[in-house]
């Protein structure tokens, strides 16, 4: 059976322990290789497909990640809906590391990446309306999954996406604090517009690993190992919030 909702898993969310899984299929697409095998399976009774973002064992860097093979795949299978999670660094005050958040606006600051599937052998320029690059249906239920579950996360909040790997200089955070970006994350672009282009509902749920370069109360370095830490207890709520909506 098609599964409706796919689930895109970021950084520390390679697998879903509550996933009944029934099978894995590799499949390959006109854009390359996806960035994991597909795994299907079910979750509170409904067929979902979970794909890891940056690999298996979290082996692809941000710039590096297939994203039109990625959204393709799920496209080709049947998929309507996409979540999304990503890990952030929170730039606005409520965005504290472990903080869920659930982006309504982005902006894009990547580079070189393939961001269309419109461009090769048109009969005609086309163009996607992106004033509103998230579902606003399916970021509404993923809201009320946190509010059914007790769980705080900030309903809205600009996602400011960047090319990566390396974290952004404390300079470049003050730029994009000065944009109204509220967090700062590596992946948010092109994914969420390739979602638009292929007519796929698609909404994010957001992390907050750690304040973005500059920020908090100490204001020194940030602590990459300490991330994990903190991305592990924030994940498990993210867990039971996509659990909650399928």
């Amino acid at each position: 059976m098609t599964p409706s909702i796919a689930i895109i898993g970021g950084t520390r969310l390679t697998t879903l322990d509550t996933l009944r899984i029934t099978h894995r299929e590799n499949l390959s697409t006109p854009y390359g290789q996806p960035s994991s095998p597909l795994i299907y399976g079910e979750l509170n009774g409904r067929n979902v497909v979970f794909l890891a973002r940056h690999g298996q064992h979290h082996t692809l860097p941000p710039h590096r990640i297939n994203y039109r093979a990625n959204l393709w795949i799920l496209h080709h299978i049947g998929v309507k809906q996409v979540i999304a999670t990503a890990a952030v660094g929170g730039i606005r005050a409520d965005m504290a590391p472990g903080a869920l958040a659930f982006p309504d606006q982005i902006i894009d600051y990547t580079w070189g990446r393939h961001s269309t599937f419109f461009e090769d052998n048109l009969s005609e320029v086309t163009h996607i309306d992106f004033t509103e690059p998230y579902c606003p249906e399916l970021r509404e239920k993923l809201i009320q999954g946190t509010h059914d579950l007790g769980i705080t996360a900030s309903e809205s909040g600009t996602y400011a996406a960047t090319q990566g790997p390396r974290l952004e200089t404390a300079a470049e955070i003050r730029r994009l604090e000065r944009d109204g970006c509220a967090m700062v994350g590596m992946t948010g672009m092109p994914e969420a517009s390739l979602a638009q282009e292929l007519g796929l509902s698609y909404a994010a749920l957001a992390v907050v690993a750690n304040y973005a370069a500059g920020l908090g109360d100490s204001r020194q370095a940030i602590d990459v190992d300490a991330i994990g830490d903190v991305l592990a207890d924030a994940m498990a709520r993210a867990r039971h919030v996509i659990a909650s909506l399928a």
